[in-house]
């Protein structure tokens, strides 16, 4: 994998492309379009937050609210895409996985009709195995949430072997 940082063509990046990088599908796909990426450093996302989603009945349905741990799970999605975004990096038996969720922080509701744009910064590695991400959700300019957050390749279902001193 080459080490200088390319700024993508986003436009193949549709949804087909994403559920070809991704395991999820719905109703646990959180991410809809990708509309920037500058591999090895960052990604901005766009995840449509319409009424039929399944959650919205049963959380707070007089007034729906988009729960604040599927958003992190979206920033999770959008910091997947921008690891998978170089082929050598991926293949179908890959998978990330959080290991770790800090500094949290909720800022404002995201209802329907909402679009959270999700900004994921890719802050370091380790091993080729160990990723730290910071990401913000963001409605009409507004953070909605914010996190760093840390996840781990799987390759084959089987954890990596944990490094020798």
């Amino acid at each position: 994998m080459s080490e200088t940082n390319t700024n993508i063509d986003v436009s193949n990046l549709d949804i087909h492309k994403i559920m070809k990088l991704l395991p999820h599908r719905y109703p646990m796909l959180l991410v809809d379009r990708v509309i920037a990426l500058e591999t090895r450093k960052s990604i901005k996302v766009i995840k449509n937050v319409t009424i039929n989603e399944p959650y919205f009945t049963g959380h707070y349905p007089q007034r729906p609210v988009m729960p604040g741990v599927l958003i992190v799970e979206a920033l999770a999605q959008a910091a997947a895409l921008l690891a998978f975004s170089e082929e050598a990096a991926h293949d179908e038996n890959t998978l990330y996985y959080f290991v770790g969720i800090e500094k949290v922080r909720f800022r404002r509701v995201v209802e329907p009709g909402d679009q959270l744009v999700l900004d994921v910064e890719h802050v370091k590695s380790k091993s080729s195995m160990f990723f730290w991400f910071k990401g913000q959700a963001l409605v009409d300019g507004n953070v909605a949430a914010q996190a760093e957050f840390t996840c781990m390749v799987k390759k084959n279902g089987v954890e990596p072997e944990p490094e020798r001193p």
